[in-house]
């Protein structure tokens, strides 16, 4: 199904029928809200504001870019990394910015903003009535950042040393486990004493591979790290112990880790793999093989949610991003095109 009608529409409709209405008689227009579909992260191009985020309806049947600066007259800002939610609250991360934006997760309108001790910000989790924001400069500059959500004030800066790499940031059991590796590099992650906001013991070392992504579902982390040949799935309890691995034999370089309805989705090269979560037994055969856009943007955005696998294709950053919809069975049910260098898809619902 292409996507033809969008909610440009809709705020057209209102605009018109809001002139319409005479003194004699008042209409009250609802507000448009987007409580009932997702968020689409763009990350737009390094060094331009052009980053932004598209809402799509839980049918998939209506969309709209840049609901942001459609709500407050002004750009979003440059590389939006990543979104998290706290109750009515959003807390966009613009990454070449050095700032958090925090809008009202149904409005859409800015409510606040967060600048101290930022320095390219790149993911971030809460946990014990805090946001947790993990800062590297690709330098020596290796730190968590730690804000108060009732006031957004800067709390505490911990450092890390400057050989490390502070990345993915996820919550389990109170605790937060901060992923030492990017770009298919390094196999340790960090545990933070939400407490005490401080490191918590050693670091936790996966027996094999390279991390590429870590995840928390149902209380537990999840990484996936892979060699050339192949890869492995490592749960993680909330102590951070190594609970459980599943090995992918013959599936080299495992990225983009998910989980959904008890299964494990996640990707090697531009094919798409699933396996439920209590099997031992690899999959041999994708249930999805993805436009090739090369070894860096292939598949760069992936998210499984209720049911539903969103891929996009960000067609090397020269053009809008094409998201195109799946079933688990690996089907299409839409396609249509959101922001420049489009990458995850949240839940608002």
């Amino acid at each position: 199904m292409k996507l033809n009608r969008l909610l440009q529409f809709i705020f057209g409709f209102v605009l018109l029928f809001s002139i319409s209405c005479t003194s004699d008689y008042e209409e009250v227009i609802p507000e448009i809200t987007y409580n009932n579909g997702f968020f689409i992260t763009n990350e737009g191009n390094f060094g331009k504001p052009n980053a932004e985020v598209t809402f799509l309806t839980r049918d998939l049947s209506l969309m709209q870019n840049d609901i942001y600066k459609a709500k407050n007259n002004e750009n979003l800002g440059d590389v939006l990394q990543t979104i998290v939610f706290n109750g009515d609250k959003a807390y966009l991360l613009l990454n070449n910015s050095n700032k958090i934006q925090i809008v009202d997760r149904y409005t859409f309108k800015k409510t606040g903003e967060i600048t101290a001790q930022l320095n390219n910000p790149r993911y971030m989790a809460i946990a014990n009535g805090n946001l947790y924001v993990s800062n590297d400069n690709q330098s020596a500059i290796k730190f968590v950042t730690v804000y108060k959500l009732s006031d957004n004030s800067f709390v505490k800066k911990i450092d890390f040393a400057s050989t490390s790499t502070v990345e993915n940031v996820v919550e389990a059991g109170g605790t937060i486990f901060v992923q030492n590796a990017s770009y298919g590099f390094g196999d340790t992650i960090t545990k933070i004493n939400t407490t005490t906001n401080s490191i918590d013991g050693a670091a936790i070392t996966v027996p094999n591979g390279d991390i590429n992504k870590t995840i928390s579902s149902n209380g537990n982390v999840y990484t996936i790290a892979g060699t050339a040949t192949d890869s492995y799935i490592y749960q993680i309890s909330p102590t951070g112990a190594i609970t459980k691995t599943t090995t992918l034999n013959g599936i080299g370089n495992g990225k983009n880790l998910q989980i959904d309805g008890g299964r494990f989705y996640f990707t090697s090269t531009n094919k798409v793999y699933s396996m439920d979560m209590n099997s031992t037994t690899v999959p041999t055969n994708p249930i999805i093989t993805a436009v090739d856009g090369g070894s860096y943007f292939t598949l760069y955005g992936f998210s499984v949610i209720d049911g539903r696998i969103f891929t996009s294709d960000v067609k090397g950053f020269t053009q809008p991003s094409e998201i195109t919809v799946y079933t688990t069975g690996g089907t299409v049910v839409s396609k249509f095109t959101a922001g420049m260098g489009a990458t995850s898809v949240y839940k608002n619902y």
